[in-house]
């Protein structure tokens, strides 16, 4: 789906600028030209950003808590 109509800028390309490191929408601004024409994609931008950034996050350690006797 197309984030930015005026930059032609898709959710698609979001999320691979994501998998290669950004993570801000100051970067997406920077390196993809997001918001920079009329601005009303940044919101949707920046959810698209942050819903692809929190599914990417994995589980790095599993701790056991005891339970109480």
């Amino acid at each position: 789906m197309i984030v930015c109509v005026c930059n032609n800028i898709s959710d698609r390309e979001i999320r691979q600028a994501v998998d290669l490191g950004i993570s801000s929408v100051a970067e997406l601004h920077k390196e993809l030209g997001v918001g920079t024409m009329c601005g009303k994609c940044v919101s949707y931008a920046r959810e698209v950003l942050h819903e692809h950034i929190d599914s990417k996050t994995t589980i790095t350690e599993v701790r056991r808590v005891p339970q109480a006797a």
